[in-house]
């Protein structure tokens, strides 16, 4: 990949709200920026103006896209102007004459500027003495719009006569219908003119299973400086673009016809494809004059409401006004966690990554162009990781999205796979595809225990609630024959009663289930799948070491987590619906964990006991003998996996085996025909209990020399070598991408996490400073701030903005990295920063929420700054000296402290480390 016109340097930020700037951003492909609110308007754009507008799955009001479309489409947001003498131009650069000239001498000088979700290209033609700007964003608020202004300047030393022309293809319907049926969804479509612009709302929305009337409307509106009005219209894109044109070489334009003028009610034409294709009267501009535009984007639930709707958004003054409020607004929203370190870059990059996972909640894992699969929404794991992220930057709104969030248990361990849009809506398979991953379970308590230490509301944990019911049972592997969708999804008795029970029933339920479900080497089934979706051709005799460790490391979590309600409540009982007590095997007739026939036996008992309902009988069980039950078989569990799953390597080091296949044979070792080694096997065991103390420095050891790439950092796993259809879909992706050999960011995030739990400071903060040099290396990652979903094998960014690792990355600086962290509801200070992290005055400050007090931690090292060498010396609280509370970890300071602050204001937290 040799190009002349190689872009030299890459993006740089431009002050301290995450503004950056990058030249010539057209000469680099796969770039789009997101542009989304609140209400559900959901866009993105390129630096041509490519991109898609939509509120959803079924509502684009452009043409839906994948990523290879932002460069082959002719479809974009386009602003044309016929220049007198000299023909069309493109003001977002995109005709076909521009995009032929893109490397010779006479291509556009472009400029990218954007921000917290505004994107602004300046783009100059020196031959012509035409220059425009044109810039971007969607208000904050509900309304499903988004809004573009464009300046056209005379940047030459001639007089410039202009007509201008807005172009922006109205697809107006559902993306299931761009290929299926795409011209017969086309005859549905009802064109309307008004003074402002063009409206299409389709008769019907087009399904084969029952055709409904549609009442959605989507428009282009525009108005000129000074508020004035198109002067004519082109509606529909055929008559604009001519016979033998095209989007970017449009017969209107390039001869500059007249434009259609609707008389009385406007222009109204049906069953041909939509264009807000918008005529603006021809203007003269001296040298270094300039005019401006405004142009609406709009998607409404019915007929549009123009004169309002262009009375609130189509004016310049409006436009800058509104622009500024959403400046505003994402800044707020962003900053409610800064870093300051050494590296002012790195932390204006880590505004990017704060405000990612807030973008995976509005779009879900769908609408932007490399997201180009699903229907909108997320999966199961999307709802606790995002939680991770929320915690920090809205924790007021996490306790009831959690709670919300177990309404999605099954009674059998398992989980509803498909969520509704709202809170807590879980919605029965309608595909019929019987489908467990077999991590699903381990994910919730690790998040509600991040919970617990920031919050320490121990009470929710014995709130109640209900759970999901559907057809499929004993995970999956059976029908209820007798259940039918009106019955609901909830879980009933015999009675047929609603049955809800506690948080901690449904934490134990998820993380009891699975400890029988084993395979022949028993480990854990791999099932359907676990956290690696493309390991997902296994589910007879694979197993997930890897999430076996996982669910060990919860369980005994779980059971120091019951002695300390019992210490904290005073309660000695626990109660649990008297089904579950068989999974409680210590507590009656014990089994031997050694035995699988034993464990299968034991869960075929349960799922008999409890087949898609229960008795509605609940028992009182000691809360130490449960929790001796759950330390018994996290210790077996531990033990298991060290003395059968480690795997020794011929260079004195070592690593855990992380999976079986679907022939019951291991996976990860050093073979004759290779090294077989995955980060995730070792992720996981290192993140918990799992990997002893001991085996920690040949875990390090081994990764580095089988994983580390230095052209793209830690890889996923080592090259097996051919497509393992006994393991799963990943090994058929080309190695280097995706879930095959590339850097996944996720992982790698978890990996360094990790490293910094288990006190391998130096090894951690080089996994993380990897990931953030690779992806700020914008010459080689050709991606905006931020972190990508993975790098492939050339070092590219690969599905940017919505990833859980941003999550993950933030969780880990604020908690690991800064050591702001949360001990049962007190704030545990326990800061592993190392000396390049300090700036040159020796200090480094976070800014966060604790206790729903604002915070600013400010570590100042007095002595060395290197991590090992300082601890806390002194402590000071809006300059009071806080009498320090030393723990094995670090320095407590108890939650009545802070709670006690005034709210509404940032509390300084002086830390001396010495």
């Amino acid at each position: 990949m040799n190009h002349d016109h190689k872009i030299k340097s890459g993006w740089s930020f431009t002050g301290n709200n995450g503004d950056f700037r990058l030249e010539q951003p057209d000469r680099s492909s796969f770039l789009y920026f997101p542009l989304v609110n609140e209400g559900g308007m959901m866009s993105s754009v390129s630096p041509k103006l490519h991109g898609q507008v939509t509120s959803g799955h079924n509502t684009f009001l452009t043409p839906p896209l994948s990523v290879e479309d932002l460069h082959n489409s002719r479809a974009s947001r386009n602003f044309w102007v016929y220049i007198e003498g000299q023909g069309a131009w493109s003001a977002t650069g995109d005709s076909a004459r521009q995009n032929a000239a893109v490397y010779g001498e006479g291509a556009d000088e472009s400029l990218l500027e954007a921000g917290l979700l505004w994107h602004k290209v300046t783009r100059n033609n020196k031959e012509l003495g035409l220059g425009a700007q044109i810039t971007s964003f969607v208000p904050c608020g509900n309304d499903k719009v988004e809004l573009m202004k464009v300046v056209l300047t005379n940047s030459g030393t001639k007089e410039l006569t202009l007509t201008p022309t807005a172009a922006i293809p109205l697809y107006a319907r559902s993306a299931d219908d761009l290929r299926d049926h795409r011209h017969v969804t086309s005859l549905l479509n009802r064109i309307y003119t008004s003074a402002y612009g063009v409206e299409v709302q389709p008769a019907l929305s087009f399904d084969e299973r029952g055709h409904r009337v549609n009442h959605t409307a989507y428009g282009v509106f525009g108005a000129a400086e000074g508020g004035a009005q198109p002067v004519g219209f082109f509606p529909v894109q055929e008559e604009f673009i001519g016979e033998g044109g095209s989007l970017d070489w449009p017969e209107a334009v390039v001869r500059n016809l007249a434009p259609e003028i609707g008389e009385g009610g406007g222009i109204h034409k049906e069953g041909y494809e939509a264009l807000g294709g918008l005529r603006f009267a021809e203007i003269t501009l001296a040298p270094g004059q300039s005019h401006s535009y405004v142009v609406v984007l709009a998607i409404e639930n019915d007929r549009i409401g123009v004169p309002a709707l262009m009375a609130k958004y189509g004016s310049t003054a409006a436009f800058d006004t509104l622009l500024e409020e959403n400046k505003t607004f994402w800044e707020e929203k962003v900053n409610t966690v800064e870093f300051h370190t050494g590296d002012h870059a790195a932390d204006e990059w880590m505004k990017w990554v704060t405000l990612q996972p807030v973008l995976r909640r509005l779009y879900g894992n769908s609408f932007l162009p490399y997201h180009d699969y699903g229907r909108g929404g997320r999966g199961w794991r999307d709802l606790w990781q995002d939680c991770l992220a929320l915690l920090i930057m809205e924790p007021a709104d996490v306790r009831s999205l959690l709670l919300n969030n177990y309404a999605g248990v099954r009674i059998d361990g398992s989980n509803a796979t498909i969520i509704g849009q709202q809170p807590g809506e879980f919605i029965a398979d309608r595909n019929n595809i019987p489908r467990v991953w077999m991590d699903h379970g381990a994910w919730p308590f690790l998040t509600t225990m991040l919970y617990l230490d920031q919050s320490g509301d121990l009470d929710f944990l014995l709130q109640e609630q209900t759970y999901f019911r559907d057809s499929f049972m004993s995970r999956c592997k059976e029908r209820d024959t007798s259940w039918e969708p009106g019955a609901g999804s909830s879980l009933r008795t015999a009675a047929g009663e609603v049955y809800t029970g506690t948080i901690l029933e449904h934490i134990l339920l998820q993380n009891l289930v699975p400890f029988f479900n084993v395979g022949e080497h028993n480990n854990i089934l791999l099932e359907g799948a676990d956290w690696n979706d493309g390991l997902d051709m296994a589910a007879q005799r694979g197993e997930s070491v890897t999430f076996t460790a996982f669910y060990a490391s919860n369980l005994l979590d779980l059971s120091r987590l019951l002695i300390t309600l019992k210490e904290r409540t005073g309660g000695d009982t626990l109660e649990l619906a008297e089904e579950m007590k068989l999974l409680l095997d210590s507590l009656g007739e014990s089994i031997d964990y050694e035995s699988i026939p034993a464990k299968h036996g034991l869960l075929d008992r349960y799922y008999a006991a409890a087949p898609n309902k229960v008795s509605g009988i609940r028992v009182q069980l000691k809360l130490e003998q449960v929790a001796a039950d759950l330390a018994r078989k996290a210790e077996w569990i531990f033990d298991h996996l060290r003395r059968n799953e480690w795997v020794e390597s011929g260079h004195g080091d070592g690593w855990f085996n992380g999976y079986y296949n679907n022939d019951g044979e291991r996976v990860e070792g050093e073979f004759t025909e290779g090294t077989r080694m995955t980060l995730t096997g070792q992720v996981f065991p290192l993140l918990g209990h799992a990997a002893a103390p001991e085996q920690i420095s040949s875990i390090v050891s081994a990764v580095e020399r089988n994983l580390f790439d230095g052209k793209i950092g830690y890889r996923l796993n080592s090259n097996f070598g051919g497509i393992q259809q006994n393991l799963g879909r990943a090994f058929g992706f080309a190695f280097g991408h995706k879930e095959n050999g590339a850097m996944f960011s996720h992982m790698t995030v978890m990996y360094g996490n990790a490293l910094y739990k288990r006190g391998f400071v130096k090894e951690g903060r080089k996994v993380l400073d990897s990931l953030y040099s690779l992806s700020a290396n914008f010459e080689v990652s050709r991606m905006y701030p931020g972190i990508p979903e993975y790098i492939n094998e050339q070092g590219r960014g690969m599905y940017t903005y919505l990833t859980g690792s941003a999550s993950w990355m933030l969780l880990t600086m604020v908690t690991e990295v800064f050591g702001v962290k949360g001990k049962l509801g007190d704030l545990l200070l326990q800061p592993k920063l190392v000396k390049e992290q300090f700036d040159a005055e020796g200090r480094a400050s976070i800014k966060t929420i604790f206790a729903g007090r604002g915070l600013k931690v400010v570590y100042t090292a007095s002595g060395s700054a290197e991590y090992g060498e300082y601890q806390i010396h002194a402590v000071k609280l809006n300059g009071a000296e806080v009498t320090l509370q030393r723990v094995s970890e670090g320095v407590l300071i108890s939650r009545s402290l802070l709670s006690a602050l005034p709210e509404g204001q940032v509390h300084l937290l002086e830390v001396e480390l010495a």
